[in-house]
């Protein structure tokens, strides 16, 4: 069963892999993005050391490292699933002898090591260059970052999954894919670090699984996070994607029984 979960995620690689306009292109809009986040903030910065406990080189490497790890958890799975759902070929995936979930889950596996491989990696060389970056050097906060970067990853897989599932009540869910969207963008903390916002609404995002998918894993490298705070930031991850995996089960479980085909 492994061997055939890896085929899935070599599939897709190679998928991406041949879509390579959209690999540059990419890297254009992301360093693009980075620029003007940067430039944005530098501005709110003026001369002012520091911040909510950020310096401003630490807030452009955090905006570096926020991007830059978004290439690796996004993916478009909610919008594969409702698209299935759609056009009737969910059907065929269901009477196949894989759980359907955990196949869209390692395809957006193999989504993301492309885009790490080839896309996150050269384009933090890239952008590194252009920008005063405080990255650390080789050293065990990489390997930290990465294994909260990879929480991040299933997290924001696991909303995809939930986002997808519910077009089998809603059928047409793309209002809510967009919105969805937005929202983890925001409350994740990738324009807007969490600790820029209000006191009440720290709170409240502390109890939501939105800041474990990048905030945390930016934090991890940005502040060098070791000791005590990072294995609680690395135990609220876990706790997430524990938690996460039952409504997605729960609600797929009753999906599969009211399944409406529209197409097909």
């Amino acid at each position: 069963m492994l061997k055939m979960y890896l085929e899935v995620i070599r599939i897709r690689f190679l998928m991406m892999l041949a879509y390579r306009v959209n690999y540059y292109s990419g890297i254009v809009i992301y360093s693009i993005n980075i620029g003007v986040y940067y430039f944005l903030w530098m501005s709110i910065y003026g001369d002012k050391p520091s911040l909510q406990g950020l310096t401003a080189v630490q807030m452009a490497t955090y905006i570096a490292v926020s991007w830059m790890a978004r290439a690796f958890y996004f993916n478009n799975l909610d919008r594969e699933i409702a698209q299935e759902i759609r056009d009737g070929t969910v059907a065929i995936q269901l009477i196949r002898p894989y759980h359907y979930l955990i196949v869209k889950a390692f395809q957006g596996l193999g989504e993301g090591v492309f885009r790490l491989l080839l896309f996150s990696v050269p384009g933090m060389l890239v952008v590194s260059l252009v920008f005063p970056l405080d990255l650390p050097g080789l050293s065990w906060d990489w390997l930290k970052f990465a294994c909260s970067l990879f929480l991040g990853f299933i997290i924001n897989v696991e909303v995809n999954l939930l986002t997808g599932v519910l077009a089998f009540f809603i059928l047409n869910n793309e209002g809510m894919i967009w919105a969805k969207r937005m929202i983890v963008d925001l409350l994740s903390g990738l324009t807007i670090p969490i600790s820029f916002f209000p006191g009440w609404a720290q709170a409240v995002l502390s109890y939501l699984p939105f800041q474990a998918i990048s905030y945390l894993p930016s934090m991890v490298l940005v502040k060098g996070l070791s000791g005590d705070a990072f294995w609680h930031a690395l135990s609220v991850q876990a706790a997430w994607c524990v938690l996460l995996a039952i409504p997605v089960q729960l609600i797929w479980l009753r999906a599969r029984k009211t399944l409406i085909v529209q197409g097909g």
